[in-house]
């Protein structure tokens, strides 16, 4: 049943569906007495302008009997009469096509961009761009294989290591995927599948030795300032560096038997996944830090506030700042990263359980059984990791 408020439409589960009955003088043109179109769209007003412009083309066509135009609505139903041939073999309608990228990318922020990090967004946007450059920005019907090919390609060309072409081909998989079930659109995605060398160009990180920490751990007392409290804290936990950069001063618990330091969500830091919310007991020279942390007043509260001072924690700063400074003494192939790798090596070196290490760490741990429950006691923790950071 057509609506009332937009002409030439029916609705259907929220969507507007274009519909004009065929003349009977023009019947022997078509394979079907109806034309039925969807707009691809919930919105009354952009249905309405939609559809008007349908039946405008239309009634030219129906006008001239002939045309020429690709994106006539109920091309798809014409027979192939002698006149027609190039109509119905020429290139499919833009409505059989879906969206283009560009309006693609704004439907999947528009459904999937809550509460996500910036990253997310420069990320997604990055890959579209690329695409862009490569294929240009199309219905997404219109992408074939070979311009996934060459999109990827294209990546590895410009230097990008492999698990960096690999998170942009996730990404661009990812909305393809959601716009194709979205808009119901009978297309494949191009990118589901493609092979990439995720290994290509990529340098294995370099774990941190035993007697590197202790350096280091050392000149962070010696100079004592909140660059050296961020890299010890990290050095004794094993935190990602946005993890701590982005804490509070709130975030510790130094009053208990067990001084602890709860890793979790905050509006200008998102943590990277479920997992990686968790408390953990502060030992060695990260109780140091926390100590030092907790003992200076900072009226927006924040543990670092030198990474805090916009909306989001800028760790990229502290990131460029932090392995400038360690790198005499670590080392060309390791960061502040890898002291996240040596304490996975140092909990192994003293046969702690691999369970353990992955709550500590924050890592996702396989297997259905692993959700249940709420984990180990923070006296496990505590206990496990205070031997792997006992000085050897």
């Amino acid at each position: 049943m057509q609506t009332k408020r937009v002409p030439f439409t029916y609705s259907r589960r929220g969507f507007f569906y274009f519909t004009r009955r065929i003349p009977n003088d023009l019947l022997h043109y078509y394979e079907t007495d109806r034309i039925v179109e969807g707009l691809r769209t919930k919105s009354p007003s952009v249905a309405k302008l939609r559809s008007l412009m349908a039946a405008a083309k239309l009634e030219e066509y129906w006008h001239q009997l002939r045309v020429a135009n690709p994106n006539l609505p109920g091309v798809h139903r014409l027979k192939s009469p002698v006149g027609t041939n190039d109509i119905k073999g020429s290139q499919v309608t833009d409505h059989d096509n879906g969206p283009k990228l560009s309006e693609s990318l704004e439907q999947y922020f528009r459904h999937k961009g809550k509460d996500k990090s910036k990253v997310f967004f420069n990320v997604s946007r990055r890959a579209c761009g690329y695409l862009i450059d490569v294929a240009g920005d199309q219905p997404l019907g219109r992408y074939s294989r070979a311009d996934a090919i060459a999109f990827r390609d294209s990546l590895t060309k410009k230097g990008l290591v492999g698990s960096s072409v690999g998170r942009l081909l996730n990404c661009l998989t990812a909305i393809f995927n959601f716009n194709i079930q979205e808009f119901a659109l009978a297309v494949t995605n191009p990118f589901s599948g493609l092979y990439l060398d995720k290994k290509a160009g990529v340098k294995k990180r370099q774990a941190i030795t035993v007697a590197e920490i202790a350096k280091v751990q050392e000149l962070c007392r010696i100079e004592d300032d909140e660059i050296r409290w961020l890299i010890a804290l990290i050095s004794d936990t094993g935190m990602r560096l946005a993890e701590a950069a982005g804490l509070r001063q709130d975030d510790f618990d130094l009053t208990g038997k067990i001084p602890l330091v709860h890793v979790r969500p905050h509006s200008w830091r998102s943590l990277k996944t479920e997992s990686s919310q968790r408390t953990l007991p502060l030992v060695g020279h990260s109780l140091w830090a926390a100590q030092r942390i907790i003992s200076t007043t900072n009226s927006d509260g924040f543990a670092f506030p030198r990474y805090n001072k916009g909306k989001v924690t800028n760790s990229n700063s502290a990131s460029a700042i932090i392995n400038k400074w360690l790198r005499p003494y670590i080392g060309e192939d390791s960061t502040l990263h890898s002291f996240r790798h040596s304490m996975r090596d140092r909990l192994r070196a003293v046969e702690c359980p691999s369970d353990v290490v992955d709550q500590i760490g924050g890592w996702t741990t396989g297997g259905i059984g692993q959700s249940y429950g709420n984990g180990y006691p923070i006296e496990v923790l505590e206990r496990w990791l205070r031997e792997a950071v006992k000085p050897q």
